[in-house]
């Protein structure tokens, strides 16, 4: 299970780096397969590094190799989800065997100092843990490679409800206005998947879309102007519960973006909701340095000298610093993977209705949010923009 200290830290990360990171074209990305990494080089850190990266993960440096090793092993054991650390050094680096043994079991690998050999064998690891959704590292090996510490991740889940498929829907205004998509649309009578937060940034749509192993993925549309790492910031905070909300039933017609909420003729008098969304595949790649200072790298990947001497006698520094991530939402459900490094559905006429019953429509007709998150510890898993499906 997810320690709940770590699922927070985790998902102020993700919070912090959407805010920062997304802008108005398709984005993905996961602090939870980032977070660990930099855990693990907080521990053998000294000085402004070691201060900087625990300000980053929100941790003591301490316990942060054990806490990363403990998230790892968490995502690992956990159902539709697929976690791997990597670390391959030369063999004329000497690390210490107190970091090391704080190391998940099988991570460590050996660089040959042959660039091609090597950079095949960390490219096919990245393949072989993310089920080949991730063809290769994000970074390229250099003569000056001493150590690389990379982490996978694979999210995968089934829809409790699957969607029907629309291949060629059109909205008629707004920025997708005129363009052909491909939509999916189920109906169900669970309203209370739906919710509206009350934010500073105005009002937030919330549906969550159930899969069948502990995973959802939730669907955030904000307001009409509202930046993509702003829907993403206030949609994390919103899971943990950090702004009002109102629900299902509750709700009335106006109360969120991309919402109409009806009474209509009913037999049974079953509040029913009808959600249509565009399938999507997104992708991005990340430049972890460019931020540096999100995550605490300012002073690590300074080269003029070293900064993990629990790592190893010999000085080092992070050189590069990348993520690279993928994530698909369809009919039957959802994939996302990422590989991050540091080199470091008529019969006769029946009788008129007898009831009227509550009617929720959900339309996400213009670009949106997502988070995939596990159910039990609230960990999001990945956060990402959907700006042209």
């Amino acid at each position: 299970m997810v320690a709940e200290a770590t699922a927070r830290a985790v998902n102020d990360m993700t919070a912090r780096w959407a805010r920062e990171a997304v802008a108005e074209r398709n984005s993905v990305l996961t602090a939870a397969g980032v977070w660990p990494l930099l855990a693990l080089l907080a521990g053998p850190a000294d000085g402004p590094a070691r201060k900087e990266l625990a300000e980053a993960l929100g941790t003591d440096a301490a316990h942060a190799v054990r806490e990363g090793r403990e998230l790892l092993a968490a995502l690992a054991a956990a159902d539709g989800v697929d976690a791997a650390v990597g670390l391959w050094a030369r063999r004329t680096l000497t690390l210490h065997p107190e970091w090391l043994a704080g190391l998940p079991p099988a991570a460590h690998g050996e660089l040959t100092g042959d660039e091609t050999l090597d950079q095949g064998a960390l490219d096919a690891w990245a393949r072989r843990h993310t089920d080949g959704l991730i063809e290769g590292m994000p970074a390229r090996l250099t003569s000056d490679t001493l150590l690389v510490l990379a982490s996978a991740l694979l999210v995968r889940t089934t829809w409790t409800e699957p969607f029907d498929e629309f291949p060629c829907w059109m909205t008629a205004e707004g920025p997708w206005a005129g363009r052909e998509l491909g939509v999916l649309s189920r109906s169900g009578p669970d309203v209370e998947q739906v919710r509206v937060h009350s934010t500073p940034a105005g009002p937030l749509t919330a549906v969550r879309v159930a899969g069948d192993n502990g995973l959802d993925v939730h669907l955030l549309l904000g307001e009409l102007d509202l930046p993509g790492g702003e829907v993403l910031h206030h949609g994390v905070a919103a899971l943990g519960g950090g702004y009002p909300t109102v629900s299902g039933e509750a709700l009335t017609e106006g109360a969120g973006p991309g919402l109409r909420v009806t009474t209509v003729p009913s037999y049974d008098d079953v509040p029913q909701l009808d959600l249509t969304v565009p399938r999507f595949t997104v992708d991005a790649d990340h430049d972890l340095l460019e931020q540096a200072d999100l995550f605490g790298l300012t002073t690590a990947s300074d080269t003029s000298r070293g900064h993990f001497p629990g790592m190893s006698d010999q000085p080092l520094a992070v050189s590069a610093a990348r993520q690279t991530a993928t994530a698909t939402f369809g009919a039957l459900g959802f994939r996302a993977a990422a590989v991050t490094v540091m080199p470091v559905a008529a019969g006769s006429v029946p009788p008129p209705p007898p009831y009227r019953a509550l009617r929720i429509s959900a339309r996400y007709d213009r670009p949106f949010g997502f988070l995939a998150v596990h159910r039990a510890s609230g960990l999001v898993l990945v956060a990402g923009w959907v700006a042209t499906p």
